[in-house]
Order: C-alpha cells, then structure tokens, then sequence
C-alpha cells in the first residue's frame, strides 16, 4: 500500500467500484432486450441525464492532465485551443440537435445511406464503421488509458498492468451489461464526484506551503505571465498557434471527439436518445455551459501551483523516482499535486478521477460498439441476426475494443500529444460535416477524398518533422477541403430519389436544396412552405449568443478567482442578459414546426 494512502482511502474507492457494477447489473436486464435498448435507450431519456452524460464523458481522466500541460506550458490563454470548440458545440445545439433528432436513425455513421445513394454510401458506412468504432476510437481510448496508467503510478503506485486490470475490467464489466442505460446513470453519479474532487483538490492545492493561498499565489512573479485570458500578441507565432487559428479555423475545419463540426460521434448518440427535439437540444446546451465554463477553474487553478510545486520536469521525476521516466511530462504535475491531498480526501479525489476514466471510457466503448454491431455486423455479415444476437455482439466488441486501447496506450508519450494527433487526422474535414446537411451536391465521393486526404496528410506528418504543430494543422486543412470541394464539383450528387427522401425527413430548409425541391415538383411530391423554411438565420442568432453567453460565464468565474472584481460584474452581468436572450431564441426556435 503507497504510503500516502490509507485504509479509509482504499475502502472509498472499492465502494466506488461496487457501486458502478450494481449499477450495470442493475440496468442488464432492460439494455439486453434490443440494440435499441443497449445503444439508445429506447430513444426516451430526458435533456438533463444526456447533458450530464456528455459532459461527464469529456470529463476524462486525461483531461485534467491535459489542461495542466497547456497552463504549465502557454498559460491559461492555452486553453483556447480547445475553448474555440465552443462555436461548434453551440452551431450543434441550435442546428443540428434537431436535424439529427429528426433523422431517426440509430447511429451517425448510419447517416450515410440516408443522405447518400450507391455502393460508395454502403462503402462509407462500413469502413467508417471500423475506422472510427474501432481504429480511432480505439486511438482516443489509449489516449485516456495513458493518464490513468499515470494516474495510477503516481497516487496508488500500480504498474500500467494493475491499473488496466483493476480500472478497464470494472469499466469493461458494467459497460457490457447495462448498455447506453448503465452509462447514462453512472456517468450522472460519475460527474458529480469529478467535480467534487476536482474542486476539492484546488482548495487543497492552494494551501500548499509553497503556494501560500490565492493572493499569493496570483501575486507570485512566476505565475503573473501564465494568467491572461488571452495571449501576448507581441509573441505573434504564440498568439497564433493559441488563440488565432483555433478561433478562426480550427473550430470548424477540424474533426475532432466531442467537438464534431455538425454534430457527430457519442454527442450524435445522445442527441439520437433523446425524448424529442427539445430534449435533444437541450442536453447539448446543458453540456456547452458546464463543459466549457464551469469546469475548467478547479483545474486551471491546480495547474498554476504545480508551476511553484514541481517548477521544472525535473522536479517532478524526482519526486516520484518509481515512475517510468520515459511518460514523465507537463501532464504528470496534475497528479502529482494530487499526492498531498489528506487521507480520507485523497480517496475520495482518486475516486473521482477513476469516475472521470470509466464514463469516458463506457462511452467510447458503448459508442463503438453501436457502430460495429449497427452498422457492420448487422448491416454487411448478418441482417437477419435476432436482438439478442446483436446485444452479444455489443459486448463482445466492448471486450476487444479495451484490449487494443489498453495496448495502444503503452506507445503514446502524453494527453497533450493524443489531442495533436487526433487534430491532425481529422484537420480539414470539418467543413464537409457541416455543409452535408446544407449543400446536396456532397456525395459519398467527397467524403471518401475528405478522409484519406486528412488521414494520409496526418501519417506523413509523424516521420516529416520539418513544420510545427500549428502549421501542420493549416496545412492539413488547406489541402484537405480543397481536394474534397474539387472532388464534389466534378462528381454527380447522389441519386435524386435518395435526396429527396432525406430532405422531407429531416428539412434542414431550401438553403443549398433548391434543384432537389424543383425536382420533387416535377414528379408530383409536395413540399410545403414550412418544409422549405431555413433553420439556419435563427440558429446561427442562437449560436452567436449562446458563444457570448457561455465565453461570458467563463471568463466571469475567472475574474472571481483573480479576486477583480468589475470585470468579474460586468461579464457576469453580461452572463444574465445574453442567457435571457438566448432562451428568448430557444422558445422561437421551438415553436417554429
């Protein structure tokens, strides 16, 4: 037993772990009735139980190390290169919650041979199928395995091995039971320990003797350049690889979990869950405020004093000299701030921590499970295979998809490189996620070219070290939407039958669909004058908003933290209004049919 640890500490994190596999065999016996059951719900569940279910998924246990290698290393200004999602998230919940909704179908990759006609719609949703059920997020599941092999080390003292074994089985065992159900519950009990934990940890943090509390910590030369929102425009190549690109570019053009341009991924799948239309929009609107302003302070406020605990890499390797110094990094100082916590809290953070873990990881497995048995297995193997088939199927996808996460981990260096490399692969085929839905003329064509663009570009970037991580990413992007928008202008769109059959489920309005609504015209198919109204004007009006809204409520808790007070009343007075605004938009969107 790691000397930091008691027995009080151990007894909380095995009643954490009973407590997630009651839930799962709890939830078995529903989740076994159908794939429905297993992969939606049944297609019932309400906003606030999908909301906590997404944020709770990208509450990972890697991202708390992540945040503290951007602080340590850019400040807190850093951050923006995933705060820029938000435009993204908030284009999702006043577009494409409903359009999704509206599609019915059971997965996103399903989606294809809804929009598209032909061989390459079935080509598109097989391969896609493995490559991001299996392949990609097999890539982001290793990604999170390596913190909590980290975390492991660091705070229990367990080799990578122990904490694959211990973590990823109880992940593996209530995941194949319960299904999308026993996720939804655990992630909801899972969220409300992470942030416990996490806010905890802070307090804790701030009392160390090197940090001295808050004013001090705020008034110490070595953390006053790490605490602008925004970066240091003097530093042009910082301030553009921080703050311009993912502002200007990176939101929309990239592909990355959790953050899909149009909607996409696990996001698709709660969305898909839902009750209605509303619910669908609100759970996504629930998970814009909490992910991206509510959360990130306890973490932010845990990297700055890693930077007076451990200052340099050194500092921490010698601190923890059992440690494997080949995974030691900036996103090691997260935990290893974690070591000082008292006993009693130390269990209950460490158990948060393994909470953030397993709902990431139920997620992904549940997700890619869907995607293999839904759109593979059912679809090209067996087509008449029973439900019950299908839910034996799920679970043993769930079985081999931890296996290869958990081998993959072993190869990645830190959380910091996962999310360059995941950017990378899907760098450029953004756009084409979000025009598919607007643009008929997208076919299968276009987002074959889109992803083998991307993907090869992505490949040679790891041997060719000759340009930096930002321009790789423009790069990347450039090519790529260049090559896909060549590749649909001089290809056919898909079949007109296809198309209008898509347009009249989902009506995603006549912007971009004027020669399918002609042609459903001329063959006698009725389209009326609602069908044909854009939901675009409206939802961009919500997205802008809702941006200002949610940027506002961030940066207001920051300015509470950094004790400056007018600032921190203007923005959450802005807060205030921009939310009012922004549900007076909500009721619009919502009576307009």
């Amino acid at each position: 037993m790691p000397e930091n640890l008691n027995y009080i500490d151990w007894g909380i994190i095995a009643l954490y772990f009973v407590l997630s596999l009651i839930v799962g065999l709890w939830s078995s016996k529903k989740a076994g009735e159908s794939s429905t059951e297993f992969f939606l719900s049944g297609r019932g569940m309400p906003w606030w139980l999908l909301g906590f279910s997404m944020v709770a998924t990208t509450f990972s246990i890697d991202t708390p190390n992540l945040i503290a290698d951007i602080v340590r290393q850019n400040g807190v200004a850093g951050n923006w290169v995933w705060w820029a999602f938000l435009l993204t998230g908030m284009l999702t919940v006043f577009i494409y919650s409903k359009l999704w909704r509206r599609s019915q179908v059971m997965t996103d990759i399903e989606f294809y041979e809804l929009r598209y006609s032909g061989k390459g719609a079935a080509f598109l949703r097989g391969f896609r199928a493995i490559y991001l059920g299996v392949f990609f997020n097999v890539t982001i599941m290793a990604s999170v395995t390596l913190a909590a092999i980290k975390v492991g080390g660091i705070m229990l003292g367990l080799s990578p091995i122990q904490v694959i074994l211990i973590a990823g089985g109880i992940t593996v065992i209530y995941s194949s039971l319960g299904g999308l159900m026993g996720v939804l519950l655990t992630d909801f009990v899972q969220f409300i320990i992470a942030m416990i934990g996490a806010v905890i940890a802070a307090y804790i943090s701030l009392g160390h003797v090197k940090v001295g509390g808050l004013q001090k910590l705020l008034s110490n030369d070595a953390i006053k350049g790490k605490l602008s929102f925004l970066p240091d425009f003097n530093n042009w190549e910082a301030a553009l690889m921080v703050f311009i690109i993912p502002i200007a570019i990176q939101w929309w053009s990239v592909w990355y979990p959790g953050a899909e341009p149009g909607g996409g991924g696990y996001i698709a799948q709660r969305m898909l869950a839902a009750k209605d239309e509303k619910h669908a929009m609100g759970a996504t609107l629930f998970f814009n405020f909490a992910h991206y302003a509510l959360r990130p302070w306890p973490w932010i406020i845990v990297a700055l004093c890693s930077i007076l605990v451990f200052p340099t890499l050194t500092d921490i390797q010698k601190a923890f000299p059992h440690v494997d110094p080949s995974i030691i990094g900036h996103d090691m100082a997260y935990p290893a701030m974690l070591t000082y916590l008292p006993n009693g809290i130390l269990g209950i953070v460490i158990a948060s921590l393994i909470a953030a873990y397993m709902s990431t990881m139920s997620t992904s497995l549940n997700w890619g499970a869907s995607y293999i048995v839904n759109d593979f297995y059912k679809r090209f193997l067996k087509p008449e295979a029973s439900e019950k088939e299908l839910v034996r199927i799920g679970r043993y996808s769930i079985l081999v998809m931890m296996i290869l996460a958990s081998s993959f981990a072993l190869f990645l260096e830190s959380a910091l490189h996962g999310f360059n490399v995941l950017l990378q692969i899907g760098a450029g085929t953004g756009l084409l996620f979000i025009l598919r839905w607007f643009w008929y003329r997208i076919n299968p064509a276009s987002e074959i070219t889109a992803m083998i663009v991307s993907f090869v570009i992505a490949i040679i970037f790891l041997f060719v070290k000759t340009f930096n991580t930002y321009q790789q990413l423009l790069i990347g992007v450039f090519i790529t939407t260049i090559a896909w928008i060549i590749v649909t202008l001089i290809t056919k769109p898909s079949d007109m039958n296809t198309l209008v059959k898509f347009y009249k489920l989902v009506t995603p309005g006549r912007t971009g669909w004027n020669k399918v609504i002609a042609y459903a015209k001329e063959n006698g198919i009725a389209i009326s004058s609602e069908e044909q109204r854009s939901v675009l004007p409206l939802g961009i009006i919500g997205m802008l908003i809702g941006c200002i809204a949610v940027y506002s409520f961030l940066f207001a808790i920051g300015y509470w933290v950094y004790m400056q007070i007018v600032p921190a009343l203007l923005l959450t007075i802005s807060t205030a209004i921009f939310s009012i605004l922004l549900f007076v938009v909500w009721n619009k969107i919502n009576q307009t049919k």
